[in-house]
């Protein structure tokens, strides 16, 4: 016990030490006011800006709408330039809720909320949700229809102001405005990837178009502003976002992720960036290049897996065990099994053969190598945006996965009018608490299908999926376990963990 404490305190001070000498002796570009670092739950979060020096004055940072909010404000860089709910509740706490982060028009559960009162902002302060409000699609295009069957907060369905179709309400994490040159579409549900990045010669031009435009969008809506900002505003906000680049850089019992030949960190990250192209390393098959799809697309880690203990100096001997399990993790995440059925965008994916079930690994959804994310764009329905409710609910591996999770009390809507995907001509009702891309499109093969994000800089911006369903890497893996009968065993998952920890 004794041992184990003194370890500990070890632990603590050396992570301490490291924070304080990052600047002096981690590998990073020469500009070293590029870096930021940051300690979180499981080390050191660090964000380089290959740009140079971050000032904290361009219009990144400045209110440009009417309720005090700026992009910084929900992309925070000690969050892995997202938000975590650790953070939503000190800032709540800080200022009572009066930071601009609260605006009732999207930062509380409903848009009457009163300022202040935390439970009209719990699902921000419990699960970082923000309510994203987008009509109910109409037209000839719409093959659904959409009603209500659980409104916990009275705002699920609203008119809209301006007349036409209602608002419905669904509640999304704030994805991270780093690493952004790796991206195959832009939101969870795409709706602002309005030009393609399916293809390098135009990627670069179609990447800063649609930021463009999402900034944009994103001024007149969570910030308010009666108009888009000028054209030279957006510039600098695209221009700043695209040269960041966030991942973990120290791990608080493997310490430096570079060591030893690993290759964790932004630094290395960022040099991957001129290497990617829209489709690299495809799980359907679709490389440009003609390569083959390889599943082993995680190889930072390579040089721990066969580690020798330090010469028998206990706490080098424990680091280094530390570290031969972040890459037993990496492993895990390349190899083992994973069993995929009832997931629209694979199981019902012509390019696969329509196949009922097939055995895949964490590549087929992460094939960006290093990276983590889909090289080309491909939602998928895994089932975060299912309910647990058993009447609710007939897949028996959704329902056991969505027992792992921390569920938010949510709207639950259901969807008429669909065919089931995986039976041909068989129509059939779908529940669901956030339909993604359907909202956009219309159609029915786009129900409840989104993007799975970038897999770095996990660890500072927790919760997880995109509703903040797992509450940390421990529920998320357990979820993937059950909804995919992984049978991992608890080493197993643990090792897997601190892999995730390590991105």
């Amino acid at each position: 016990m004794r041992a184990r404490q003194f370890y500990s305190w070890h632990c603590l001070i050396s992570l301490l030490a490291l924070i304080g000498t990052f600047f002096a002796t981690a590998a990073r570009p020469a500009d070293t006011d590029g870096v930021q670092a940051f300690a979180d739950p499981s080390g050191v979060i660090a964000t380089v800006d290959i740009n140079g020096r971050v000032t904290g004055q361009g219009p990144f940072f400045q209110s440009l709408g009417i309720n005090g909010r700026s992009c910084a404000t929900c992309h925070v860089a000690s969050q892995a330039m997202s938000i975590s709910a650790a953070g939503v509740q000190a800032r709540f706490v800080e200022t009572g809720g009066a930071d601009p982060l609260f605006a009732t028009v999207d930062g509380a559960n409903c848009p009457s909320a009163q300022r202040g009162n935390p439970a009209d902002h719990s699902l921000l302060l419990t699960h970082g949700l923000i309510r994203v409000f987008i009509p109910m699609p109409t037209g000839p295009t719409a093959q659904f229809s959409i009603s209500v069957v659980h409104d916990p907060y009275g705002c699920a369905m609203l008119p809209n102001p301006a007349g036409g179709a209602p608002f419905v309400s669904v509640y999304r994490r704030p994805l991270p405005t780093a690493n952004l040159g790796f991206l195959s579409t832009i939101m969870f549900d795409g709706r602002e990837t309005h030009q393609p990045l399916n293809a390098l010669s135009t990627f670069s031009a179609n990447l800063s178009a649609d930021l463009m435009q999402q900034a944009a969008d994103a001024v007149t809506t969570h910030a308010q502003a009666p108009t888009a900002p000028a054209a030279d505003v957006l510039t600098g906000i695209v221009n700043f976002e695209l040269g960041l680049f966030s991942a973990q850089a120290v791990d608080s019992n493997a310490g430096w992720l570079h060591a030893l030949g690993a290759n964790g960190g932004p630094t290395f990250l960022s040099g991957l960036q001129p290497k990617y192209y829209p489709g690299i390393n495809d799980a359907l098959g679709a490389d440009p290049n003609g390569l083959a799809f390889n599943p082993v697309s995680m190889t930072l880690y390579d040089a721990w897996s066969n580690i020798s203990d330090n010469n028998g100096h206990f706490l080098e001997g424990v680091r280094d065990a530390a570290r031969r399990a972040i890459a037993r993790g990496e492993l895990v995440f390349d190899t083992a099994p994973v069993n995929i059925s009832n997931v629209r965008g694979l199981n019902d994916n012509a390019a696969l053969g329509k196949p009922s079930t097939f055995v895949g690994h964490c590549a087929t959804c992460h094939d960006t190598p290093n990276v983590g994310n889909h090289s080309l764009a491909l939602p998928l329905d895994i089932g975060t945006s299912h309910t647990g409710k058993p009447e609710m609910e007939s897949d028996p591996n959704i329902l056991a996965a969505l027992s792992q999770l921390s569920e938010a009390d949510l709207p639950v809507y259901l969807i008429s009018g669909c065919p089931n995907p995986f039976n041909a001509g068989e129509p059939e009702s779908f529940y669901t608490t956030d339909p993604a891309k359907a909202l956009i499109t219309g159609q029915c093969s786009d129900f409840n299908r989104g993007k799975g994000p970038v897999l770095r800089g996990l660890a500072a911006r927790a919760p997880y999926f995109h509703n903040g369903s797992a509450a940390n890497l421990h529920e998320l893996v357990n979820f993937y376990n059950e909804r995919f009968q992984m049978n991992l065993s608890e080493e197993q998952k643990s090792d897997l963990i601190a892999f995730l920890n390590s991105l």
